[in-house]
């Protein structure tokens, strides 16, 4: 009897091989987390805490959080109201930005309030009679102020607790810290290449995978049909020839503050019918208008952003688990309110999946069932 290898020995060593090999390349991590917006990077945030390990999707490309204002404002401005758990989204976000500063080095927290300006004397009365509410009391301050610079024949209220996050400043600092911690994929993520039965995804082995893809998730097949909708911003970064010396925001149709780079940012509109990939010349002009009638001086537009916020009809976030693949999650439909919304809900989704607490009806993807 003759011994020696076989073609069949042979075929079978080169596959025991590549098996070998397949299995020791193959990188566990806890979680995938695909996009780059507040949502992604506020959940990757309670990763962080927990000592989860993780990898972040990002497509290189600029979401609408990273063009966004950064208003950080508990009020609703329009009614003088504020909105479901402000103050603890308010209070959740302060603790946070001190939690991501111990190890990013920064604080984004931009401690400048904004200033609302009044039409006319009735809304200075609703100001103060919405003031005496409980709810508002903590937010809308009682003294009046009158700006340098601008248009306010009628003064100015200060919303207390309001502030901006410094949106650049974010997004680098949290991106450099994933970059040196092999925490994130700058690719986009390829639906087709998610194998759900084996919970892996090219050489990621993964417990689970959370979605915050904004209107990218209408090109998701797990999740493209939950109800969010696209609601088309603008904003226009503007070269002051007077400039203002107040350090605040301020508001009337639309938000003005100064820039770190000299000029001022001016924004935003919404539009949910024009949802074009690409500059709508009537927002410009929109903007244009809206920043004349407050500021009495020339000012030249320099640069002109839009965004595609996620909202959704009764205005809270969708979070939830898929029907049929238990370990897949969505984090959807922050719309205005990213920061707030992102940071506060983080956490909730973060203790659905790792302790089973159930999300707030409000905020569940099963609410639309």
């Amino acid at each position: 009897m003759k011994c020696g290898i076989t073609k069949f020995h042979l075929i079978f060593i080169q596959n025991l091989s590549i098996f070998t090999q397949v299995f020791f390349i193959m990188k566990n991590v806890d979680y995938i987390i695909v996009g780059d917006g507040y949502a992604g990077l506020f959940f990757a945030h309670q990763l962080i805490k927990n000592n989860k390990s993780f990898v972040i999707y990002s497509e290189g490309r600029k979401s609408a959080s990273q063009v966004s204002a950064g208003i950080i404002n508990p009020v609703v401005l329009k009614k003088f109201t504020t909105f479901w758990k402000a103050q603890e989204q308010i209070d959740f976000l302060k603790n946070t930005l001190n939690e991501i500063e111990s190890y990013t080095g920064r604080n984004y927290m931009i401690n400048e309030p904004i200033h609302r300006i009044f039409h006319d004397e009735n809304e200075q009365k609703l100001w103060l009679k919405k003031s005496e509410n409980e709810e508002l009391s903590g937010f809308l301050d009682k003294n009046f102020d009158h700006l340098k610079g601008v248009k306010n024949d009628f003064k100015t209220g200060k919303v207390n607790q309001s502030a901006r996050l410094e949106v650049s400043g974010f997004f680098a600092g949290l991106f450099n810290y994933l970059r040196n911690n092999g925490q994130i994929e700058e690719e986009k993520f390829n639906y087709r290449q998610l194998d759900t039965n084996a919970s892996s995804y090219k050489d990621y082995q993964f417990k689970n995978i959370v979605f915050c893809e904004g209107m990218g998730v209408k090109e998701n097949p797990y999740f493209s049909e939950i109800a969010v909708n696209p609601n088309k911003g603008h904003h226009i970064k503007v070269k002051l020839s007077e400039t203002i010396p107040e350090k605040v925001t301020i508001k009337k149709k639309h938000f003005l503050f100064p820039t770190d780079n000299g000029l001022y940012f001016y924004g935003g509109t919404y539009d949910r019918e024009q949802l074009h990939h690409h500059v709508d010349d009537s927002a410009v002009e929109q903007l244009v208008n809206g920043l004349s009638e407050i500021y009495p001086y020339d000012f030249e537009v320099e640069e002109v952003n839009f965004g595609f916020r996620p909202t959704v009809k009764d205005r809270r976030p969708i979070i939830g688990r898929h029907d049929d693949f238990q370990n897949l999650y969505v984090f959807n439909g922050l719309g205005a309110r990213g920061i707030l919304n992102g940071c506060y809900f983080s956490r909730s989704l973060y203790l659905f999946i790792e302790e089973n607490i159930p999300l707030h009806e409000e905020v569940s993807l099963n609410r639309f069932k």
